[in-house]
């Protein structure tokens, strides 16, 4: 067998690092935004200690890469997700390392790269979970450290309050963050109750905790309502769903990509057979920091809809089993040392991330027209996932023409408003339409409806009665301008229609509405039902 040395490997890291990189930095600069990510981009805009639907770290990550905004495109605003990537492809290798070798380190490294969460929806993207995927992987590298430690040390003590400052990180990134600390009490519970008697277990606590006091404060102030918003995402009316669970199955898989997600499983079955060669107590805290989580969320798919990125951090401990399991068993025998750097699994996994990522950025980019719904004008490529992140500086281009001809007629005004009743795809229409015209954007609906543009509103300043206003509502996600605000203006006039083509055949259209008078009777979105 050859014998392989850490500095042979530590060079197919870089080469990974540097590949993986390269292909984010490409997506990122070639994709718009999609849904989810332009709304974050409302966090650095309008900063604040916490925000309707997730704590601030993502808007503050946003801030720091874009320079405060100063640079707005999308290359900008992801750029945070894509350095982070680079720590974490290093981080989860000194992890590996840790608690195997050298090689399961890199292992562990491809398939974290391999990873449609943690590359590409975590990595390339700019989401909460990119900031929460840093700090989650620091704090389990230095509670590897420091947990097992049977002599406690001021050392380890200081190892355990740097985890513990880690979570509190990850916690102000994203809610889910708090489960570290679950997976911490159940294994010093069960495997070393000496950190029971250490002032310095109940200090991580404190630290940890110090990191809430904003988000509490900021929900003390507006109601608890980000709390109010996500217990009501995972209420359930306890009707039991296998469909919902299937989904969540499935999109597990879909989301870690199918071959880690068998190789998971086999490192699973080696486990329960007692056949992984790994510390037991560094399997005890991998599987500490992935199963409550996993098994929290997985169990509210039996009875309401959730999403799988929910459980996505989970994977990441589990990846390094799945390592570990390969490290275990690597080819005997080969024609070349690359097969045991680089094995057989490993590549399935790297390559079918790479050929699907390249298959939806040329379907997303490329496909002539849509594969959505055209049999009605108004729902034109409706159901099309590939058009939520394509056409919107076409739809900028014709709506300023439109609306430079309403201003020289004297239609409409110059500082004429457009409004849009929900986030999604009003956050878009923010951005790449509102934005570069220097316009006001507004939303008026439910508060589950719009967001944090109910606090934006306020900022903005809103409609004043008499006002008139432009609604955007484009075929893929049609709103009824009728149906939403028919009721708030004295008339609604289709003003035009704008084209939007892919590849030279039409994708959608994005109807422009004209809203003249307003009454003044919005609902206040915080007034209680």
């Amino acid at each position: 067998m050859f014998d392989i040395q850490e500095k042979e490997i530590k060079k197919k890291l870089f080469i990974l690092i540097a590949a993986a990189t390269a292909i984010r930095l490409f997506i990122a600069a070639t994709l718009e935004f999609s849904v989810d990510e332009v709304y974050y981009w409302t966090y650095a805009l309008y900063p604040d200690w916490s925000h309707f639907d997730h704590p601030p770290m993502v808007g503050w990550v946003i801030q720091l890469f874009s320079l405060n905004l100063f640079f707005e495109s999308e290359l900008a605003v992801r750029l945070g997700a894509i350095v982070f990537s680079i720590f974490n492809t290093l981080i989860i290798y000194e992890i590996g390392k840790m608690v195997k070798n050298p090689l399961a380190g890199l292992y562990a490294a491809f398939l974290l790269n391999a990873s449609v969460y943690c590359s590409v929806l975590a990595g390339s993207f700019i989401l909460p979970d990119s900031p929460q995927l840093l700090f989650w992987l620091l704090s389990l590298r230095y509670l590897i450290m420091a947990l097992p430690s049977r002599n406690i040390t001021s050392k380890i003590s200081r190892k355990f309050l740097l985890a513990s400052l880690f979570v509190g990180l990850a916690i102000i990134a994203k809610y889910h963050g708090v489960f570290i600390w679950a997976g911490i009490g159940l294994y010093v519970l069960f495997f070393n109750r000496r950190w029971l008697k250490m002032p310095s277990f109940y200090g991580g606590m404190v630290l940890s905790a110090i990191f809430v006091i904003p988000i509490v404060i900021w929900n003390i102030e507006n109601n608890w309502i980000s709390f109010t918003f996500h217990g009501d995402r995972v209420a359930s009316a306890l009707v039991i769903r296998p469909d919902y669970l299937l989904t969540e199955i499935f999109g597990q898989v879909a989301y870690n990509n199918p071959v880690n997600y068998v190789l998971i499983l086999l490192s699973l079955i080696a486990i329960f057979k007692g056949k992984l060669k790994i510390d037991r107590d560094h399997l005890w805290i991998l599987l500490l920091n992935s199963v409550p989580i996993w098994l929290v969320f997985t169990s509210f798919a039996l009875f309401r809809s959730t999403l799988p990125h929910w459980t996505g951090p989970a994977f990441t401990s589990l990846i390094v089993l799945a390592s570990v399991h390969l490290a275990d068993k690597p080819p005997k025998s080969s024609k070349t040392r690359s097969l045991i750097l680089f094995p057989k699994a490993i590549r399935a996994s790297v390559y079918l991330l790479t050929v699907l990522l390249f298959l939806a950025w040329a379907l997303i980019n490329y496909y002539p027209g849509t594969i959505g719904k055209t049999a009605n004008i108004s729902r034109y490529g409706d159901t099309d996932f590939t058009l939520d992140m394509y056409g919107w500086n076409q739809i900028k281009n014709g709506f300023e023409l439109i609306h430079k001809a309403n201003v020289a007629t004297g239609k409409l005004g110059y500082e004429t408003a457009i409004i849009s009743p929900k986030y999604f795809p009003g956050t878009e229409i923010d951005y790449y339409v509102a934005r570069p015209l220097n316009m006001k954007l507004l939303q008026y609906g439910t508060l589950s409806e719009i967001h944090k543009y109910a606090w934006i509103n306020e900022e903005r300043g809103q409609l004043r009665k008499g006002d008139n206003a432009y609604m955007i509502s484009t075929s893929n996600w049609y709103k009824d301008p009728y149906e939403y605000y028919g009721k708030n203006f004295e008339d609604i006039n289709p003003s035009d229609t704008i084209k939007v083509f892919r590849s030279g055949e039409l994708a959608y259209f994005a109807f422009v509405y004209e809203l003249k008078n307003y009454k003044g009777n919005f609902a206040d979105p915080f007034a209680k039902k």
